[in-house]
C-alpha cells in the first residue's frame, strides 16, 4: 500500500509540473478605450436665416365707442428673415444641457390687413423682432443636441398703406408699432465634423419657433394730417418660423477620447 501511495504522489507531482509548464504567459491587453465625451458648457454665437408664416385674427370696430363692425377674420402672409444671437449652455447629468440665449431677427414677413367696410386692403410687415429665453436639451449623441426652448419676444411692425379695391392708394394708413409676446420652439444642433472634415467649435442648428404677440387696436388715419378715419382695426399676431444657423462654440473640446 505504501508503494502505491508513493507512486500516485509522484504521478500527481509530475502532472502538476507539466501543466504549469504548458501554460503560456498571458499577453498584455490595454484597458478598453473610454467612450467619446463632449463638453457643451460655454458661450456661443450664431447667425443664419430662414422663412416664416404670419397669421392674424382681425376685426374692425368704430374708433369712438369700439362698436364691432365685423367679426374676427384670420389673415395671413409669409416672408424671409435673417437672425443673429448669442447664448451660454451648461451640461449636467451627463447627457442634459440647459442654457440661456438672446437673438434678433430682421427681414420681411408680410401679412394682409383689411377693412371690408371701407373696401381697404394693405400689407403689414414684420420688420424685426427680438427674443430672450431658455432652452433644455438632451444629447442624442456626444455631438448632437435635441432641444426645446421658450421665453419673451418683442416685434416691430411697419406702417400699413391701404389700397382701394381698384388697386390705387386710398390715402389711409395704420402707423408702425411694437408688440410684446412669448414664444416656444425646438430644434437640433450638431457638430460639423462630418465626412472626415475636422471643424472644432463649428456647429449647425435648425430651429422651429412659434411666437404669439398681444392684440392691439389701431386707428385708421388719413395720410394728410394723420386724422382718424373713424374705424379702427384690432388684431393679434402669430408667427411661425424655421431657421438654419451656423454656430461657433468658444470652448468646444469634444468629442475627445481618454488616453492611457
Amino acid at each position: 500500500m505504501k508503494k502505491i501511495l508513493l507512486a500516485l504522489t509522484a504521478v500527481a507531482a509530475m502532472t502538476g509540473s507539466a501543466s504549469a509548464a504548458d501554460l503560456a504567459a498571458r499577453p498584455y491587453v490595454k484597458a478598453p478605450m473610454a467612450a467619446p465625451v463632449a463638453n457643451w458648457t460655454g458661450f456661443y454665437i450664431f447667425g443664419g436665416g430662414g422663412g416664416g408664416l404670419s397669421n392674424s385674427d382681425q376685426s374692425v370696430q368704430t374708433t369712438v365707442g369700439a362698436v364691432p363692425l365685423t367679426i374676427a377674420q384670420r389673415q395671413g402672409g409669409s416672408g424671409w428673415f435673417g437672425t443673429v444671437g448669442l447664448g451660454y449652455d451648461w451640461q449636467f447629468s451627463g447627457t442634459w444641457v440647459a442654457g440661456v440665449f438672446a437673438d434678433g431677427q430682421f427681414g420681411s414677413i408680410r401679412s394682409t390687413v383689411q377693412d371690408p367696410t371701407f373696401g381697404l386692403t394693405g400689407n403689414q410687415k414684420l420688420e424685426d423682432s427680438w427674443a430672450a429665453g431658455v432652452r433644455l436639451g438632451w444629447l442624442v449623441a456626444p455631438n448632437v443636441l435635441s432641444y426645446v426652448n421658450g421665453g419673451y419676444t418683442g416685434a416691430h411692425f411697419g406702417q400699413t398703406n391701404f389700397m382701394t379695391l381698384a388697386g390705387v392708394p386710398a390715402g389711409v394708413h395704420l402707423g408702425s408699432y411694437n408688440r410684446n409676446g412669448w414664444f416656444v420652439g425646438g430644434g437640433v444642433e450638431n457638430n460639423l465634423n462630418i465626412f472626415g472634415i475636422q471643424s472644432p467649435g463649428w456647429f449647425m442648428k435648425t430651429e422651429y419657433r412659434s411666437a404669439f404677440y398681444d392684440a392691439k387696436t389701431q386707428n385708421e388715419l388719413f395720410d394728410v394730417g394723420n386724422l382718424p378715419v373713424g374705424n379702427s382695426i384690432r388684431a393679434n399676431s402669430w408667427n411661425q418660423t424655421i431657421s438654419t444657423s451656423l454656430v461657433y462654440r468658444f470652448n468646444w473640446t469634444g468629442p475627445v477620447v481618454a488616453k492611457y
